[in-house]
């Protein structure tokens, strides 16, 4: 009879658990499954499409301001009526003065509807805003 390597009769088997390896997978999927939808802010709409968007200004947290095609608005993910979003802005611009807000509008609004949401802004006192575009992918 044949002796194996190390003197034992028959070769050595060396299998691997992937047990634990699955385990650590999924605990993982599942982190970023729970994750990745708090990691959009403020309301879903559907954005204008650019070629070219601007490059993003890197100056502090903007505040989200959102307006659906319902012409419901949120800042963030709060619901506001607009004399309870003109409060809103107001108290967050008075908190802190020099922030900068992000509109994101629904591609289907007037102009006159975003003109009129621009025009509250202003009176609460929003001294930079910025349109939330999606830049078209070639």
């Amino acid at each position: 009879m044949a002796m194996g390597v190390g003197g034992s009769k028959g070769g050595v088997k060396a299998d691997i658990n992937i047990t634990p390896l699955v385990d650590v997978v999924l605990v993982l999927l599942i982190i970023f499954m729970v994750i990745t939808p708090m990691l959009q802010r403020g309301k879903p709409v559907h954005l204008p499409q650019v070629h070219q968007p601007d490059k993003e200004a890197k100056e502090g947290d903007p505040l989200i301001l959102s307006i659906t095609e319902e012409k419901k608005y949120f800042i963030e993910s709060e619901g506001y009526d607009e004399a309870g979003l003109e409060a809103k802005l107001k108290e967050e611009f008075i908190a802190q003065p020099g922030r900068k807000l992000l509109l994101k509008g629904d591609e289907r609004l007037t102009f006159g509807e975003v003109r009129k949401l621009l025009e509250v802004t202003r009176k609460a006192g929003a001294k930079g805003i910025g349109l939330g575009v999606q830049e078209i992918k070639k």
